[in-house]
């Protein structure tokens, strides 16, 4: 399934943004494009995105025998909020969707499901004990959320965990962590990943669904506006402080959040609700 892809690259799910369209373009232009489970709402929608994403790719496949479309990824967060993850699930397996990534959690009953048809499953992780828990729970591959990663980023620098991971994991592996140029890409090979994993280049994409603002935003805007917090979600991540400034809060005095209740409220007095008003600079999440 990950051999021979056109291009060593796996763009992230971007929580909200990633649709088909965004998904049909990138595997077209040979990126595996994917997409949170939980962007389609209400649930039904998911099962109508995927008969749209499947069969475009499949006809595109049929009129270009020579160079097909990358395969796409369904990404599913195991968390226990998550309460639509038997339904979501039920419908990977339907589709037989190529590749899952899973956030915050490893379960081998979902690894199971998606091997059930052939299908391959990556684990997104911040340290060398989540990829080890992923791996002995039946993961196929890890995803090494290193850094200066989008969304929920771990802290440890890419040169630690590829060098920590490849001691006792020789399967496949991609890496996040500020990667959006060829040369970035070229750089998490020489380090030993087999793909680069990007988010954040495809938010100011035509395709993605995200406001012009928040386009603009990632194309004139550099790391120095990039705040790392847990307040928003329970889980440390990194946000961009355009957008916490207009939710009526100080991007540099943020109050600690709370990993139990996964507080979406965006802090005590303000309206921002975390998965549509506080922007980052990728959507990905990571165990």
């Amino acid at each position: 399934m990950l051999a021979n892809l056109p291009l060593p690259i796996i763009g992230s799910p971007l929580f909200i943004m990633s649709n088909p369209k965004l998904v049909i373009a990138q595997c077209k232009a040979g990126v595996v494009g994917s997409m949170p489970a939980l962007n389609a709402r209400p649930a039904a929608q998911l099962e109508e995105w995927l008969t749209e994403i499947t069969e475009e790719l499949a006809a595109y496949n049929k009129a270009n025998p020579d160079k097909p479309a990358a395969p796409f990824v369904i990404n599913q967060i195991m968390h226990k909020s998550n309460d639509r993850l038997e339904h979501d699930m039920a419908m990977v397996v339907k589709y037989k969707v190529p590749i899952v990534i899973t956030s915050l959690g490893a379960r081998t009953d979902v690894n199971d499901a998606v091997h059930s048809y052939g299908g391959v499953t990556l684990y997104d992780i911040i340290n060398n004990s989540f990829a080890k828990k992923a791996i002995e729970k039946g993961a196929d591959g890890l995803i090494e959320v290193a850094a200066g990663a989008g969304g929920h980023a771990g802290v440890k620098s890419p040169f630690a965990l590829i060098q920590e991971f490849r001691q006792w994991f020789d399967g496949p592996v991609a890496l996040s962590g500020s990667i959006a140029t060829g040369d970035a890409v070229l750089a998490a090979q020489a380090m030993g990943a087999d793909f680069a994993y990007i988010g954040t280049a495809f938010i100011a994409t035509e395709e993605a669904r995200a406001s012009d603002e928040y386009k603009q935003a990632i194309v004139a805007g550099s790391s120095d506006d990039i705040v790392y917090s847990n307040l928003f979600t329970g889980v440390h991540g990194n946000n961009l402080a355009l957008s916490i400034v207009p939710a009526g809060m100080d991007p540099a005095n943020l109050p600690e959040g709370d990993l139990k209740t996964m507080n979406f409220g965006g802090g005590e007095g303000s309206k921002a609700e975390a998965w549509k008003d506080i922007w980052v600079p990728a959507k990905a999440s990571a165990s």
